[in-house]
């Protein structure tokens, strides 16, 4: 199968239960995705070697979204490790007549403040049949080069 490489952002999505408003709600579930992590994940379950590159912070909720990749098949061998925060989304689903909302708060986050050199992209691109990346990803950046 391909070695397909995806580097983008991953992020903590915290959504309301059900249909309940951001109001309404006592407590959020918990779900780390992104765009070009939702493509790794995809991957590996067809049986490509998937490879997920980003940067997230050191400590516990940055390895939980490490873990999340790793238990799909995901590899996160390139992630780079630093910075503060995980970006987050907090998801509000539509019901009826009223469409999901999506508040974004990844100002700050490891990957917005990654800088080129925090990746060896020889070795991450060595043997790569694809490579999928938004483009959102420098949209979230002042770094020239991400």
């Amino acid at each position: 199968m391909a070695k397909v490489v995806t580097l983008g952002e991953i992020m903590l999505r915290l959504s309301s239960p059900g249909q309940k408003r951001f109001v309404q709600s006592e407590y959020f579930d918990v779900v780390y995705g992104g765009g070009e992590a939702n493509v790794a994940v995809s991957c590996a379950n067809y049986g490509h070697d998937a490879y997920f590159v980003s940067k997230l912070p050191t400590h516990e909720i940055g390895q939980c979204a490490v873990n999340a990749l790793r238990k799909y098949g995901v590899h996160t061998d390139f992630i780079a490790r630093g910075g503060n925060r995980v970006g987050i989304y907090y998801l509000e689903t539509g019901a009826s007549m009223r469409p999901s909302k999506v508040i974004y708060d990844r100002a700050g986050s490891s990957i917005a403040e990654a800088d080129p050199s925090d990746f060896d992209f020889d070795a991450i691109m060595e043997g790569a049949d694809w490579f999928h990346w938004s483009g959102i990803t420098p949209a979230i950046s002042d770094s020239p080069g991400l």
